[in-house]
C-alpha cells in the first residue's frame, strides 16, 4: 500500500507541473522545454527519495524522459511544429546519450576493476592490514583512521578513485562485524562523507576549487597554501564531527576489530601485475600534472591491462556494479537537462540577489549551491553559480565590510562542495550506495546534517578570517 502511495505521488506531482499554465512559474520567458525539465527533476527527486521503483531504474527513466521530451529525436506530440510561442531549445539526443559513456562512467569503470582485483587477488586485506593497524582495535578508532586516509588522500586526487580505492580496503574490515550491526553503515557512509569532505582542503582536490580559482584573481587572490591555511582545519573540524555524527547514529556493537590478516602478499606473476599496475595508476591520478593525463584517462589503463591479460575475465564483468554505472548517467542527464535547457540560469537569475541584506546574499547564495549541488554536480553547480556570483560580488560595495567578492565567492564554493545527500549527489556516494549496506533514507539524513553543518562552518570560518584581516 505504501509503495503505491508512493508511486502515485512521484507520478501525480511531475504530471500537474507538465500540464500547468506557464504563466503559473515565476520566471520570465519561461519556456516549454524548461517547464518539462522542471517536472523531470521533481519526477526525478521524488522517485530517488521515495523509490517507488529501485533508484538505478529511476535514473534511466529519466534518460529514456529526456530522450523523448526535450531532444531534436522526441516523441512526435513533445516536438515543435513551429506554432507554439516560447518553446526553448532542443537538447542533443547524442548528449544525452553519452551519460553512458561520460568521462565519470570511466572513472567508476576503472575504479571497479582496481577494486575487484585488488579483491580476487587480496590486495584489499593486505592494505587493511598496514593503513590500518596504528589505529588499533577499537571500531571508532578504525572508522576515524579510514576517515582520516580517505580525507588525505581526496585532498590530491580524484574523489571517486578515492572512494573505490577505500572500498576496497573497507571489506576484510566489515567481514567482522556481526550481520545485523548498524555499525556497518557506519563504516560505508564513512568512506563517501571522507572524499568529500577531504576534497575541500586544497585547491586541486574537487573541481568547484579549481573553478573558483579562476575568479580569486587580482586583489581577491588566494594561493595554494593560504587555500589549505583554511581549507584543512575546515576538514579536520568537518571530519571529526562527522565521524561522531556517524558512531552516533549508527551505534556499533562489535567491540573489537582483530584484523588478523595474516596471509602475505601474493607472489604470483598476475598478482604483481595487479600490485604495479595499482600502485601506478594511484601514482598517476597524483601526478597529472607532471605527465598530464587527467583522471579520466587514467582510469582506463587499470582497465585494459586487466582486460588484456586476463586478470578480470568474462565472468568477473559479470558481477561489476553495473546499476551504479546507470544511476550515475542518470544523475549526469538530470545536470545536463538542468543547465543545457537554461533552467538552471533562469532560476539563478530570477532571485533578487542585490535587493538582499549582505548578509543575507551569503546565506542566501550558499544555501542555493547546496540544494543545486545535491541534485546536479558540484562541478555544473559551481560553472553556473560562480560566474553570477562573482559578478554580483564584484558590484555590491555592502560587502566590503564582511569580505567582499572574495568571501562570497568561498561560501558558495565550500557550499557546492557540502552536496552530499543522495546517492547521485556524488560519484563517492553513487559508490557507497553499490555497498548494498546503505539505504537512500539513511544516506539522506547523515548527507543532509553534514551539508548544513559545513556550510554553518564555513559561516564560522568566513567570519574568522575577516576578524584577522585575511580579506
Amino acid at each position: 500500500m505504501r509503495k503505491s502511495l508512493n508511486l502515485l505521488i512521484s507520478i501525480g506531482i511531475p504530471l500537474l507541473i507538465l500540464i500547468l499554465p506557464q504563466s503559473v512559474f515565476p520566471f520570465e520567458n519561461f519556456t516549454i522545454i524548461e517547464q518539462r525539465v522542471v517536472a523531470i527533476f521533481f519526477l526525478a527527486a521524488l522517485f530517488w527519495v521515495l523509490e517507488p521503483i529501485p533508484i538505478y531504474a529511476t535514473s534511466v527513466l529519466i534518460i529514456v524522459l529526456e530522450l523523448m521530451m526535450l531532444t531534436e529525436s522526441s516523441f512526435v506530440l513533445f516536438q515543435d511544429h513551429g506554432n507554439r510561442e516560447n518553446f526553448g531549445n532542443y537538447l542533443s539526443y547524442k548528449e544525452i546519450m553519452g551519460t553512458f559513456a561520460s568521462p565519470i562512467i570511466m572513472l567508476f569503470l576503472g575504479g571497479f576493476f582496481l577494486a575487484m582485483s585488488a579483491t580476487k587477488y587480496r590486495l584489499d586485506q593486505n592494505l587493511a592490514r598496514v593503513l590500518l593497524k596504528p589505529f588499533g582495535k577499537n571500531p571508532k578508532m578504525v572508522m576515524l583512521g579510514l576517515m582520516s586516509i580517505t580525507a588525505i588522500f581526496s585532498m590530491f586526487m580524484s574523489n571517486t578513485a578515492t572512494t573505490a580505492m577505500m572500498l576496497s580496503i573497507l571489506t576484510p574490515v566489515l567481514a567482522v562485524f556481526t550481520p545485523n550491526d548498524k555499525g556497518k553503515v557506519a563504516f560505508a557512509l564513512a568512506i563517501p562523507v571522507a572524499a568529500n569532505i577531504g576534497g575541500i582542503g586544497t585547491p586541486i582536490g574537487t573541481p568547484p576549487n579549481a573553478i573558483a580559482l579562476k575568479y580569486l584573481i587580482g586583489d581577491d587572490l588566494v594561493t595554494f597554501s593560504q587555500w589549505m591555511g583554511f581549507g584543512i582545519p575546515f576538514v579536520i573540524i568537518l571530519l571529526l564531527f562527522s565521524w561522531v555524527l556517524l558512531a552516533v547514529l549508527f551505534p556499533i556493537e562489535t567491540k573489537e576489530i582483530n584484523l588478523d590478516i595474516k596471509g602475505k602478499f601474493l607472489k604470483s606473476q598476475k598478482a604483481i601485475i595487479v600490485y604495479f599496475t595499482f600502485s601506478i595508476t594511484i601514482l598517476l591520478w597524483l601526478t597529472d600534472f607532471i605527465h598530464g593525463m587527467n583522471s579520466y584517462v587514467v582510469a582506463l589503463i587499470p582497465v585494459a591491462v586487466f582486460s588484456a591479460l586476463s586478470i578480470i575475465n568474462k565472468e568477473d564483468l559479470k558481477k561489476l556494479s553495473w546499476d551504479v554505472l546507470w544511476l550515475v548517467s542518470g544523475g549526469i542527464a538530470l545536470g545536463i537537462a538542468l543547465e543545457k535547457s537554461g533552467l538552471a540560469l533562469t532560476a539563478v537569475e530570477s532571485i533578487p540577489f542585490e535587493n538582499f541584506p549582505p548578509l543575507l546574499i551569503v546565506v542566501a547564495a550558499s544555501i542555493l549551491a547546496l540544494t543545486m549541488a545535491n541534485f546536479m554536480s558540484n562541478t555544473a553547480t559551481a560553472n553556473l553559480l560562480l560566474p553570477i556570483i562573482a559578478a554580483l560580488g564584484t558590484s555590491l560595495s555592502s560587502l566590503d565590510d564582511f569580505g567582499g567578492n572574495q568571501m562570497l565567492i568561498l561560501a558558495v564554493t565550500f557550499a557546492a562542495s557540502m552536496g552530499m545527500a543522495l546517492p547521485i549527489s556524488t560519484p563517492p556516494n553513487a559508490l557507497a550506495h553499490a555497498t548494498g549496506l546503505i539505504q537512500t533514507n539513511q544516506m539522506t539524513k547523515v548527507g543532509l546534517i553534514v551539508g548544513l553543518s559545513g556550510v554553518l562552518l564555513t559561516y564560522l570560518m568566513l567570519y574568522i578570517m575577516n576578524l584577522i584581516n585575511f580579506f
